[in-house]
């Protein structure tokens, strides 16, 4: 039998999402988001049209999984006066390939879930007026909210599925999928020109307009029509 090599630190350990109707969970690879990706929250954040789709990336360890009957918890950033929601419908990739077509996009996906974009808007903001990368405005812990994954072939029209946001049962976001600027399939051929995409990969697809700052003790209700619902509160 081969050798065992022990690690020299802990492993760590690996992130995975409850899969609704199952006991099975779905395991973290990487977590891919697309930047202004609905035309409302692009003319909001200072630009307009349909620009060339740009992706940027959270650690794995970001993803908070949250069950469809809890209320999950994340911390308020440190660094940050300025955090704000951004609710996404999130496409999980169950088979993995590189330059895949648009037209064959769909058949690499497992599933999908309500997610949130947690964004240090400040630190954001002034990454930007620096020239600099925005990690820290987007890739810190706790930052990547996820509600349970259901499989694509229990959400068949999921394209044209209602999304909202409410904090603390008043609604910030509302919009619809079909108002994406690029499409899951798009989105997943575009992506994959630039990654080879495996299975365990999450991508964040955008958020509509109506982003806003949260506070300590909010608590946050996102929706996407045929998803588990996705309830996390700011300690």
């Amino acid at each position: 039998m081969p050798e065992i090599v022990p690690f020299a630190v802990p492993a760590p350990a690996v992130v995975a999402v409850p899969v609704v109707g199952t006991e099975q969970l779905f395991p973290v690879r990487r977590v891919y988001c697309v930047g202004r990706n609905y035309e409302e929250h692009a003319k909001e954040m200072g630009f307009t049209g349909r620009e060339p789709p740009f992706f940027f990336l959270k650690p794995a360890d970001a993803v908070v999984p949250v069950e469809s009957d809890q209320t999950g918890v994340i911390a308020y950033p440190p660094l940050t006066q300025n955090l704000h929601h951004e609710i996404e419908l999130v496409v999980a990739i169950g088979k993995g390939g590189a330059n895949i077509s648009a037209d064959d996009a769909l058949t690499h996906v497992f599933g999908y879930a309500v997610g949130l974009d947690m964004t240090r808007r400040d630190l954001q903001n002034d990454m930007k007026k620096q020239g600099r990368p925005w990690c820290i405005g987007k890739g810190f812990d706790q930052s990547a909210p996820i509600g349970p994954i259901t499989s694509a072939g229990d959400v068949p029209h999921i394209a044209e599925a209602g999304i909202q946001l409410a904090v603390n049962g008043a609604v910030r976001q509302t919009s619809t999928v079909s108002k994406l600027i690029w499409n899951v399939a798009e989105t997943i051929a575009h992506l994959s020109a630039a990654w080879r995409l495996e299975p365990g990969d999450l991508i964040y697809t955008g958020t509509p307009e109506g982003v806003a700052a949260v506070v300590h003790g909010d608590t946050l209700h996102g929706h996407v029509d045929g998803l588990c619902d996705l309830r996390v509160r700011i300690d």
